[in-house]
């Protein structure tokens, strides 16, 4: 008896070509770093990048972005007419599939050795946010579907979210980065939906998009105050916030401080939810460390707002370690990109420590080179314990400074604010007279003050 075994195959990933305009204000490596960034992020898709055109112009504010001569480029690689015209698919002559795959290497585009591409790519990524009708210029021309930068920052977001507030953040992001493009999707039919109905199938997908808004926004707010109460019970608790560019190891590290199971991936925002742990070895009173989203250059503004609860820990945390990818070659303008969200948010008030991490992968010279620019920067490396206890030292002793010892009372009436006590400061003695125990402990003024409150007689 003969048996057959079947392989299942993994489907092909979809193929992408990325497109950029480099303006007069940017620079050549400048440039190649946002192409590169924006090839990890498709990449973080499950995308194939096949390849890159770009063109020098003044803007983006072209019908099509590009020019004549890079809009018929792409075409001929995507198998489009290059063409703005109808929305009618064209029919090929011999002529424009000879030209199509000639084979010619045109200056500008970097697509590999071999230009004839089966099958051709399905993805036009632009490494700008443009708006609806350039992406349905761009759709016409090419025969692909066009994203920019936005939307793949957006469908990120989408598939990382787990927990109910994440989903419920990025779907209110995906619903306004969606609703403006509805009146220029080219499928869209404007006929009515019924004699005398008076809303077309436009007016009505715009409708329900703005109901559900509003639904997911009232969600929203009914979990926003139910992580401000626990917030405010953590208030006068010591808190750490991990901040900085997205892949920069700050789950690496809330990880190797707290011996938690964060999620650790070499992907783009890996993260999305905001995760809350204990320091661990435990100090007395406890510090508890918060993983917040990774940031990165023109991140969505709706995307930003969206994530409110997570940059609120870094706004209301008593440290930030802003944390940075030191072997990356563009760890500088990274890092002025998270200085300049933390401000836009707030939050650049608040004390920070600089961590230069994956310093394991940076020379000595390129070392010394960073301690010089960053003399007060924590150079570590999240996998080495000896730099992660000595960061931990680091926090324990900021916390330190701020603390004073002081003597509670605790009447005998109110022994079951003890553990609160025991929780809050460090104990450092104790005895007992006649108005009940007598405690000695070091912990913050604002702690001690509020205990002291608590354990007053009635």
């Amino acid at each position: 008896m003969l048996t057959f075994s079947v392989m299942e195959t993994e489907p092909p990933e979809p193929r992408a070509i990325l497109v950029g305009i480099q303006t007069p204000s940017v620079d050549d490596a400048e440039h190649a770093a946002s192409i590169e960034e924006l090839s990890r992020l498709v990449k973080t898709l499950g995308y194939e990048v096949v390849g890159t055109i770009s063109q020098k112009r003044d803007g983006t504010g072209g019908g099509t972005v590009l020019g004549p001569g890079r809009l018929e480029e792409l075409a001929a690689i995507t198998g489009g007419t290059g063409v703005v015209g109808s929305m009618a698919i064209p029919l090929k002559s011999k002529a424009r599939k000879r030209f199509e795959n000639a084979g010619e290497k045109r200056q500008g585009s970097q697509i590999g050795p071999d230009r004839e591409m089966s099958p051709k790519p399905e993805f036009v990524i632009v490494d700008h946010e443009i708006s609806p009708s350039q992406i349905r210029n761009l759709e016409r021309a090419t025969g692909a579907q066009v994203l920019d930068r936005t939307g793949v920052i957006v469908e990120i977001f989408h598939r990382h979210a787990h927990s109910r507030e994440a989903k419920l953040q990025v779907e209110i992001a995906r619903l306004k980065y969606v609703s403006p493009r509805l009146r220029e999707s080219a499928a869209r039919s404007e006929r009515q939906r019924g004699s005398g109905a008076g809303e077309s199938d436009l007016d009505l997908e715009r409708r329900k998009i703005r109901d559900r808004l509003a639904e997911l926004k009232g969600q929203l707010e009914d979990i926003h105050r139910q992580n401000d109460q626990r917030r405010s019970a953590r208030r006068d608790q010591l808190r750490v916030a991990l901040v900085g560019y997205t892949n920069a190891g700050k789950s690496s590290l809330m990880r190797a401080l707290t011996g938690s199971d964060v999620l650790v991936a070499d992907k783009l925002f890996a993260t999305l939810d905001t995760t809350v742990r204990a320091l661990k070895p435990e100090t007395k009173p406890r510090v508890l460390v918060s993983d917040t989203v990774g940031f990165i250059k023109k991140l969505p503004h709706d995307l930003v707002a969206s994530f409110r609860s997570t940059l609120a820990e870094a706004l209301e945390a008593s440290l930030l370690l802003l944390v940075v990818d030191a072997s990356d070659s563009t760890h500088e303008s990274q890092l002025e990109v998270s200085r300049n969200t933390l401000r836009e948010i707030g939050a650049g008030i608040v004390p920070s420590r600089l961590l230069l991490n994956k310093i394991d992968r940076v020379s000595e010279a390129d070392r010394a080179a960073l301690h010089a620019k960053h003399p007060d920067a924590i150079l570590l490396s999240a996998k080495s314990p000896e730099d992660v206890a000595e960061l931990r030292e680091t926090i324990v002793a900021f916390f330190e400074a701020e603390m004073v010892e002081d003597q509670l009372v605790l009447p005998y009436s109110k022994q079951a604010l003890l553990g609160d006590v025991y929780n809050s400061v460090r104990v450092l003695s104790d005895d007992y007279d006649t108005t009940g125990q007598i405690l000695k402990v070091r912990g913050l003024p604002v702690t001690i003050a509020r205990l002291r409150r608590a354990l007053a007689v009635s």
